[in-house]
């Protein structure tokens, strides 16, 4: 059986604890990829690198049976909201 939308959510939300996550099947409802947008204080320090391992290593057991997970973004609380007021100023200007 493949992995849910709710799975990777649910591992993701109980061991980063983010404030903004969403999660896409990119699959076509078989559960093989995902796409992640994720937002969490724990990523505070963390090089990018560091931060998907710690997407990768919150989802170890859901990877079994992942084919492909796309990491949109993997960021800070802080980053999270200057990105968001850069694209409300683009789109408002």
């Amino acid at each position: 059986m493949g992995v849910t939308k709710e799975d990777v959510e649910s591992a993701l939300t109980s061991k980063l604890n983010p404030s903004h996550l969403e999660v896409i099947d990119t699959s076509g409802g078989c559960g093989a990829s995902f796409t992640v947008e994720i937002v969490s204080e724990q990523f505070e320090g963390k090089r990018l690198l560091e931060r998907h391992r710690m997407v990768n290593a919150a989802l170890t057991e859901e990877m079994k049976n992942i084919h492909a997970l796309s990491i949109k973004k993997s960021v800070t609380p802080e980053q999270w909201k200057q990105q968001q007021e850069s694209e409300k100023s683009q789109s408002a200007a």
